[in-house]
């Protein structure tokens, strides 16, 4: 292995090009940071996709602790207290940080930065930049920051393979790869005194996803190999108005491609679901169209395997062109005139509220390993994240981690090891099909325990880091004997007392696969 040109061992590694990675990059100056990203600055990243905004209590009549307690609400018994007070509490800082920095908000006549409304908040506090634009604006913004921040070393077209851990067994760099999938690659090992994952979600390991195809739990498969504790795996949430359009398989994708979103946004605005009957079949809910995100998406998912087709008539919104450009170019792409037509709609995988356990600074349970964004699990989303806290939860913990990193003392021994290389899924397909069956909105004990035992065949050599994400949420969904959140089991569809988190490793997952093995022999031989 070969140290790149331009990275030092005193550096902070930064796996990750979205808003959880810059914003902890740049959060980190003057200290040296090497930013590894797969492809060019911002091109992969799921932040771009982000047409909600960013939650923060930013009005006269809005507060952080009606914004926690909005938070706790939707996340149905698992959110944490004291890591909801303290995120919210960090939301207005955060967005004045961003507008610091440039990030070009949305303002109302007075100047002031105008504030939209989306399901279960209780205050109009939604943030936006250019619409239904505001992934791509923010990310525009922290990636021109970092380009421009010389503490700041970014290698493009660089994959992380492995961890590297010292002769104490703290994570001290990493195993990269650059270049494609082929004998060309050059092969990197870049030692750090600190690594920062930021690798995002796994949306894309179900065919019906909202997410980047990379999106596929890529930063927990180096952690859970390197023997880091992960939590609440079974918690994903599916958004309930993905745009049921057909669109071209990209080559190389083993699969459908992502799915066009219509923001929840604008059912805030007076949307509505109907089904083909031109029934409102969220009327008898509470909340209606702005129910929890899991609530809304079961009942779509009721009417379709009712039979029904479903759509979102947005025609009610005024100026809805120039206030949601995006959805309406992607209704455009796709044949459909917003203004005109009722978007087809149907839930698809979006959000993981799960990830790696992380303390107040983000810190896992791997000495000089820490985590930012969607792939950790800080205690703020709990079972069913509320709409645009994710973006909020990236930049609250970016501060908070480059804080504690800073006063991280730990000094590399001795030679680097681990980090085993892996390939790409032959079994790419299958997964997301299987995962999409049997593991999707609604589950039970039959599909789940089928997939785990199918999982885990693809994943028991150790090389298919997708089957292994994928059999760890299906695993930890098996296990979860009842509905909660984003976890909803048609077997067991009532919560159970008290609310508990779950816990796991690679190995505690292993076994579990493995006790299913040995039940399954057992009958084959009675």
């Amino acid at each position: 292995m070969k140290n790149p040109r331009g990275h030092s061992a005193d550096a902070v590694v930064v796996i990750g090009g979205g808003v959880a990675g810059l914003a902890t990059a740049l959060r980190l100056a003057p200290q040296p940071v090497t930013l590894v990203v797969t492809a060019p600055l911002g091109i992969e990243a799921a932040t771009a996709w982000a047409q909600g905004g960013i939650a923060a209590a930013m009005g006269e009549d809005d507060t952080p602790a009606l914004h926690a307690e909005d938070t706790l609400k939707a996340g149905a018994g698992l959110s944490e207290p004291a890591a909801t007070a303290r995120i919210t509490a960090g939301g207005p800082a955060a967005i004045d940080w961003l507008a610091r920095i440039g990030a070009p908000f949305d303002r109302d006549a007075s100047g002031s930065i105008a504030l939209g409304l989306e399901a279960a908040h209780c205050r109009r506090r939604i943030v936006h930049a250019g619409g239904d634009s505001t992934g791509r604006a923010v990310l525009e913004t922290l990636a021109k920051a970092a380009r421009a921040c010389p503490s700041i070393h970014i290698l493009e077209g660089v994959r992380a393979t492995g961890l590297l851990r010292d002769a104490h067994g703290a994570v001290a760099g990493i195993a990269a790869r650059r270049g494609g999938e082929t004998r060309h690659d050059e092969t990197l090992q870049l030692a750090s005194r600190a690594v920062v994952l930021a690798t995002g979600g796994l949306g894309a390991l179900y065919a019906s996803t909202t997410n980047p195809l990379g999106a596929v739990g890529s930063g927990l498969a180096l952690a859970a190999k390197a023997g880091a504790v992960l939590r609440d795996m079974e918690f994903v949430q599916f958004h309930p108005t993905a745009i049921a359009v057909k669109g071209a398989e990209p080559a190389g994708t083993a699969g459908p491609a992502p799915m066009p979103l219509a923001t929840e946004a604008l059912r805030g605005e007076g949307a509505m679901l109907l089904n083909d009957r031109g029934e409102r079949f969220m009327d008898q809910v509470p909340g209606r169209e702005l129910a929890p995100r899991d609530v809304v998406a079961r009942a779509i998912f009721a009417q379709i395997a009712a039979g029904r087709q479903v759509v979102l008539d947005a025609r009610g919104i005024a100026g809805l062109e120039a206030r949601f450009p995006g959805v309406a170019a992607l209704c455009r792409a796709h044949g459909l005139d917003p203004v005109r037509d009722p978007i087809p709609v149907r839930p698809a995988a979006h959000y993981h509220m799960g990830g790696l356990k992380v303390d107040a600074t983000g810190r896992t349970s791997l000495d000089g390993l820490w985590a930012c964004g969607e792939v950790a699990s800080t205690g703020l989303h709990g079972a069913n994240r509320l709409a645009s806290n994710s973006l909020l939860e990236a930049l609250v913990m970016a501060e908070a981690i480059a804080a504690d990193i800073g006063g991280w003392a730990h000094a590399p021994a001795g030679p680097l090891s681990g980090a085993p290389m892996p390939a790409p899924s032959p079994a790419r397909a299958e997964i997301r099909a299987l995962m999409d069956r049997k593991v999707g909105v609604v589950r039970d004990a039959a599909g789940l325990t089928e997939a785990v035992r199918r999982l885990d065949e693809l994943a028991r050599d150790g090389t298919d880091d997708m089957a292994l994400v994928a059999l760890m949420i299906a695993a930890a969904a098996l296990r979860r004997e009842e509905s909660r959140g984003g976890h909803f089991r048609a077997d067991h569809p009532l919560p159970v007392a008290p609310a508990l988190h779950s816990e796991t490793t690679m190995e505690d997952t292993s076994a579990f696969a493995a006790s299913l093995r040995d039940k399954a022999g057992a009958r084959q031989v009675a």
